[in-house]
């Protein structure tokens, strides 16, 4: 497991970890832990392309382009939390951004050629990207006149390298993102223990426009938001009314995705964008109007046949879009910033009667999919709608193990299965993204969800399956304690009743890791679908 850290944290935090003791059988995937994600993240940044750790490729950026290698390193930390990421657009008008520096269209043209290396070096290159982006930076720095042993005196060269024009964007910017993270510094420590990237905390601040001290209203409809207020909206019809909450990325940084989003050349909004870290949410436009952040009329068929009723109709007639300051290609998300989400996403659904499950709140990739991805395949989609029952005090949905392992906090459950089951979704009704399929046969080739009981009770196991004609009508689960000890097996038909939950009973567990196994051992011919599990 990796970690990221405050730096100031990392010496006391390392002697709290060597008194962790066994956690139990080791799961064939590595626990993940949201506070280690950018860790994770930046390690397959030098990954790919670079060798070695990231640290020594911004000392040698620093050095080559006569930059301080604290502002490389904090204006992408600010950027992409030090995720390698790949190009996607999300607002026209605004190029896709790419790599650890996040470098967009003619800047990143600029980058590469100041680097001398090729735009595509930039693009999918670690060392490349950082590079471009300190030779950029060195550029700016040239015609502002910057004082080069000034750290806060660069704070002008860093709000160029963003992009930002909103002059209120640019200041949260600055000093709430790149120089608030040189005051805090941060480290990111891969599971061998190699520090992958780290900034020392530097008592520094920015030489620029401070942000406004106008007093911020609340958002009108959540009290927990600012409200920054966009011109890019329009009234609703008068029905549907609101039906769905859609998921979206900004591909891109909080400030500049707000700051687009209020800008009138724009064309485009969202009704909310939350923060990196779940610190703060910005509401644009008021829930009862109509936002435009889907470029697209909905299809039921993409959305396991739900809502008929809206079939043809523009997604933004009956949708509040959430953006979040971030990348469709991250390979996680902050749990702050799902945290925040969740309980957003909660309030919207409480008031406007919306279902919190995974039909009436979605990815825009799922509504639009011929032109847009975010929030990706890593959100953690069965986590978000648990935390969003959390939030409105239902929790009875209990641990959802999910077939997408991005899907499952893996500390309390995951999913194992061999390369024999096939990953499908070909099949409308799947839990989450996805599900794993695989034929009846007369071999021990289980797929096992496991789940952690940090304490003995008697639980209720519900599974989710998606149900065709060529599915077993006897698949068997298997429910294992954590002794090993069969509690039942229970033959279900999967042939009906599926994309829903169904109950397979009830038992008492043992503290520790216990099972439920899709076993193929059956009646043969058939197809056994291993989807979700509930445990309640």
């Amino acid at each position: 497991m990796s970690t990221l850290r405050n730096a100031l944290a990392t010496a006391a935090a390392a002697l709290s970890l060597a008194a962790c003791g066994p956690q139990g059988p080791e799961p064939q995937e590595p626990t993940q832990n949201p506070s280690g994600a950018v860790a994770d993240a930046a390690q397959d940044a030098v990954n790919r392309g670079s060798t070695g750790q990231l640290d020594p490729l911004f000392d040698k950026a620093s050095r080559e382009f006569n930059v301080p290698a604290d502002l490389l390193k904090a204006i992408s930390f600010t950027e992409t939390r030090w995720n390698m990421v790949r190009g996607e657009e999300e607002f026209p008008g605004m190029a896709p951004a790419f790599g650890v520096m996040a470098l967009r269209g003619a800047e990143l043209e600029r980058g590469a050629a100041l680097a001398k290396v090729s735009p595509d070096a930039v693009r999918n290159d670690a060392e490349a990207n950082i590079r471009a982006g300190a030779a950029l930076l060195s550029a700016y720095a040239d015609e502002l006149k910057v004082d080069r042993a000034d750290l806060g005196a660069w704070a002008p060269a860093a709000v160029r390298l963003s992009g930002i024009t909103h002059t209120d964007a640019q200041a949260e910017h600055v000093h709430k993102g790149v120089y608030a993270t040189l005051r805090s510094g941060v480290v990111a420590e891969g599971a061998d223990g190699k520090v992958t990237a780290s900034i020392m905390p530097t008592p520094v601040e920015a030489k620029f426009a401070a942000p406004s001290l106008h007093a911020m209203a609340a958002g009108p409809d959540y009290a927990n938001s600012i409200w920054r207020p966009s011109p890019n909206y329009n009234a609703r019809p008068a029905t549907p009314g609101i039906k769905m909450i859609v998921i979206h990325t900004c591909e891109g940084s909080y400030s500049s995705c707000w700051s687009w989003l209020v800008n009138t050349a724009s064309g485009v909004s969202a009704h909310y964008v939350v923060n990196e870290s779940g610190s703060e949410i910005s509401q644009l436009v008021a829930e009862v109007d109509r936002g435009w952040h889907v470029g697209a009329t909905y299809d039921k068929s993409l959305n396991g046949g739900m809502e008929p009723d809206l079939q043809g109709l523009s997604v933004n007639h009956f949708a509040v879009g959430i953006e979040h300051g971030g990348f469709a290609s991250q390979t996680s998300f902050p749990a702050g910033q799902i945290d925040a989400s969740a309980a957003l996403s909660c309030d919207i659904a409480r008031d406007r009667g919306i279902p919190r499950d995974q039909y009436h709140i979605v990815a825009h990739g799922k509504l639009q999919p011929a032109s847009r991805t975010d929030p990706g395949p890593n959100w953690p989609w069965s986590t978000y709608l648990s935390k969003i029952n959390t939030a409105c005090g239902t929790s009875t949905t209990g641990l959802v193990i999910d077939s997408n392992q991005a899907n499952n906090d893996t500390s309390m459950g995951y999913i194992q299965v061999s390369a024999n089951w096939t990953s499908s979704s070909n099949v409308a009704g799947y839990y989450g993204s996805g599900y794993y399929v695989a034929p009846t046969q007369a071999i021990s080739d289980p797929a096992v969800f496991w789940f952690n009981m940090p304490a003995a009770g008697t639980k209720t196991i519900d599974a989710w399956w998606t149900a065709a004609t060529d599915r077993s009508t006897t698949a068997p689960f298997i429910i294992t304690n954590t002794s090993g000890t069969n509690l039942a097996t229970v033959s279900v038909n999967q042939q009906i009743n599926g994309g829903k939950w169904n109950t397979l009973g009830t038992w008492s567990f043992p503290a520790g890791w216990n099972k439920v196994q899709v076993s193929r051992w059956t009646g043969s011919g058939y197809q056994v679908v291993a989807d979700a599990i509930r445990v309640r």
